[in-house]
């Protein structure tokens, strides 16, 4: 073990084929199944799985007690908090095998999962949006916007850096970084250049 580029506790697995980025990290208790890829700079908490061929980014944060299941994409950036849940078959039964059924879900470049929230699968989490604990996500979830409750709805918006946007007239700055943003006529979020 010392001569890889990350670090994997004793106590954890990871599965052949798996790829890990320099400078991850995988805690005590978690099993990384077979055909994985975890990119750099990554930190996996206590109590840990995930499940086959999926994908992390670089510098994903994954609290402890999180499953991701297959289907589910982390770009880079993202943080899962304690507990959260993603599901990856719209209807189980134990008794009926939907492999070939599993959903995909992709969450986007910096977004924040909050803990113990549940992300439905087929649901796509935008860049930098921020998912409020206990959540349930049955929507996609668009970039930069905050959303709440169950089902999830859409209560306002964040800066890149994770503050709380205000709007008028469509633009908005954040109060902290002074980064500029834009909302068009469909509520779509962008930063302005």
């Amino acid at each position: 073990m010392a001569d890889k580029a990350y670090f994997v506790h004793e106590s954890s697995y990871v599965d052949e084929g798996c790829r890990i980025g320099e400078g991850t990290k995988i805690w005590h208790f978690s099993h990384i199944m077979k055909g994985c890829t975890i990119g750099e700079r990554c930190n996996i908490g206590q109590n840990v799985v995930i499940s086959p061929d999926v994908t992390l980014g670089n510098g994903v944060k994954i609290q402890n007690n999180v499953s991701v299941y297959t289907g589910v994409v982390c770009e880079d950036g993202v943080f899962l908090g304690p507990s959260c849940v993603f599901t990856n078959v719209i209807n189980p039964r134990a008794f009926i095998e939907r492999k070939s059924e599993y959903r995909k879900t992709v969450v986007k470049e910096g977004a924040s999962i909050g803990a113990n929230a549940t992300i439905v699968c087929g649901h796509d989490i935008g860049r930098y949006a921020f998912v409020g604990a206990g959540a349930v996500v049955t929507k996609d979830v668009p970039d930069y916007a905050i959303v709440l409750g169950n089902p999830a709805r859409i209560r306002g918006y964040v800066c890149k850096c994770g503050e709380k946007l205000t709007f008028t007239d469509g633009r908005a700055v954040c109060p902290a970084c002074g980064k500029a943003y834009e909302m068009n006529e469909k509520s779509e979020v962008k930063e302005m250049d």
